[in-house]
């Protein structure tokens, strides 16, 4: 075999024991569904009118509804959905999931995050589209540090401020990337013009793209700018005990000698946010813009968004 093929199925291998130390610890079902019953009664008010949808095996899935919209209306419940990974849910769970009368389900993950963490288990009826948005490889930079099981690479690769600025890195893309502004566009498209059912879309952690995907729709909504900021970080709420166990799991397996290092990797940060909005400024001057002219919301398809989704 040569060298160059050699190696690379050396870094599969690692990559593939790193996932496996990760899957068979702090993400096996029992485990995701302890951490679930965990976070299941949030402290803060805001995160109490927030409605999850409870499953052992994603932490993160949540009704988008509820919100105050400008003109006095709210979001409605039971429309649209943002969530983790589908990959690990239980038959229990997709029980659930029958019971939300869902349509449609968008992946926004990329093949590498799909070929280590599985393809999405969905109730029948329900159409999987795999719509992927770039995470500018941090999916392969934590499977990279984790597999090293080297302290001084982990701390080279995430350390010193380094995982933050990485994750402040990747937000702007989903304003510059022509291909992630498509298919944010088509997921808006798709609740917009969908018909019948609800609609979900998700990622791995639900906390990124979803978070950036669900920020946008309900300031499009008319949503207050601090009701949809506290949305996207009630996701360092639903995930936290989730995320512990993985780091605790790393810790004792020997991967991290230092697992906190992922911390910035794991969170939301109203830094990270604000990245994705400074790039808005810079490319399109408001969020309005960015939605009518980079992703292609015409008046039309708002009217019917709001239409939809507020009462």
């Amino acid at each position: 075999m040569p060298a160059t093929n050699r190696a690379v199925l050396t870094r599969r291998r690692a990559l593939g024991a790193a996932l496996g130390t990760v899957t068979a610890a702090a993400l096996s079902p029992a485990v995701t569904a302890a951490a679930s019953a965990a976070s299941a009664a949030p402290p803060n008010r805001q995160i109490r009118q927030i409605r999850q949808i409870p499953l052992q095996g994603a932490v993160n899935v949540r009704d988008i509804g509820g919100y105050r919209a400008a003109g006095g209306g709210r979001v409605r419940y039971g429309q649209v959905y943002r969530a983790d990974a589908l990959s690990r849910l239980t038959d229990a769970d997709l029980t659930t999931l029958e019971n939300l009368r869902l349509r449609q389900a968008v992946d926004f993950r990329v093949p590498l995050e799909v070929r280590y963490d599985g393809a999405d288990r969905l109730p029948a009826g329900v159409t999987g589209v795999a719509r992927p948005v770039t995470d500018n490889g941090l999916y392969a930079r934590i499977l990279t540090a984790i597999a090293s099981r080297d302290p001084v690479q982990q701390e080279e690769m995430l350390g010193g401020g380094r995982a933050a600025a990485f994750m402040r890195s990747v937000y702007p893309m989903f304003v510059t990337s022509a291909d992630n502004r498509a298919r944010f566009a088509a997921t808006l498209h798709d609740i917009a013009y969908g018909g019948r059912g609800a609609l979900l879309y998700h990622c791995t952690s639900g906390k990124d793209r979803t978070g950036w995907t669900t920020y946008v729709l309900l300031r499009l909504l008319g949503v207050s700018q601090r009701a949809a900021v506290d949305d996207y970080l009630a996701s360092n709420t639903f995930r936290a005990a989730y995320d512990a166990k993985l780091r605790e799991s790393l810790g004792q397996s020997g991967a991290m000698q230092d697992p906190d290092l992922l911390v910035p990797l794991q969170e939301v940060r109203t830094d990270y946010l604000t990245a994705a909005l400074d790039q808005v400024r810079t490319d399109y001057g408001s969020l309005h813009r960015y939605v009518t002219e980079g992703l292609g919301v015409d008046r039309r398809t708002t009217a019917l968004l709001r239409a939809r989704l507020v009462y």
